[in-house]
């Protein structure tokens, strides 16, 4: 019953998308590394790391949240799960148990713009749901569902929330592709990223101004992510 119940409370905040919508109307500059993540890749795309080695991290750091956002993937998102949920049970035994982080539900999307490139950012959604299962194939889709506006339809009808991955990185400046997001249904935007790999990490200044200021005038939840591709949290690459 124990583990029953341990895998039931696990599963379920991952999706728990009004917690995690609370979480992002307080999100500030300090937020991430060390308190909330939410932007990691694993070998189940592009990144380096197991799935098993975020849990590991993100306990080693003492993480309060995190979300793995693997391209067109939640496989990654699936065996962390599974490993932290195991992990809960087992530290039931310890003496002194660590406080395990929460794990959302998590995935980066593909999808256009204004007519460039952008990638959405999916967050809290049932990853069983009809509505993203052409987003679930590894690659980039196309036609109607590659839609900024179709991805951003199909993340709120499986109970997400849906953000702009670093607006400041594409062919057209955050000045045009935030409003246009916001038009069309967007809850927030990345606003705190590490634009020039920096370390030890730290969100760009002159970016996270902007995307702020801009998230802000459209009312805009604000996110962060190291946007890890290498083998550490603490850095993108």
């Amino acid at each position: 019953m124990a583990v029953d119940l341990a895998r039931s409370s696990v599963w379920s905040a991952a999706q728990d998308a009004k917690t995690l919508r609370s979480i992002f109307e307080t999100i500030h500059a300090e937020s991430c590394p060390r308190s909330f993540n939410f932007h990691i890749h694993t070998v189940c795309s592009d990144g380096r790391l197991q799935p098993e080695q975020v849990v590991k991290q993100a306990i080693e750091i003492g993480l309060q949240g995190f979300a793995i956002t693997d391209h067109h993937s939640v496989n990654g998102y699936r065996k962390a799960q599974r490993y932290l949920e195991n992990w809960i049970w087992s530290s039931f035994d310890t003496p002194q148990p660590k406080v395990a982080p929460t794990l959302w539900t998590g995935m980066e999307i593909n999808a256009g713009l204004l007519g460039v490139d952008v990638h959405i950012l999916a967050y809290a959604f049932d990853p069983a749901h009809k509505a993203l299962c052409p987003y679930q194939r590894g690659a980039t889709v196309s036609e109607q569902v590659y839609a900024a506006a179709r991805v951003i339809e199909a993340v709120h009808e499986a109970g997400g929330i849906a953000i702009l991955a670093h607006p400041a990185r594409y062919r057209r400046s955050p000045f045009e592709l935030i409003p246009e997001a916001a038009r069309l249904g967007i809850d927030g935007v990345e606003a705190y990223y590490a634009y020039g790999n920096p370390f030890p990490w730290s969100p760009s200044l002159e970016q996270t101004a902007e995307v702020r200021g801009l998230a802000e005038a459209y009312g805009l939840l604000h996110t962060c992510g190291t946007d890890t591709h290498g083998m550490s949290l603490m850095q993108r690459i």
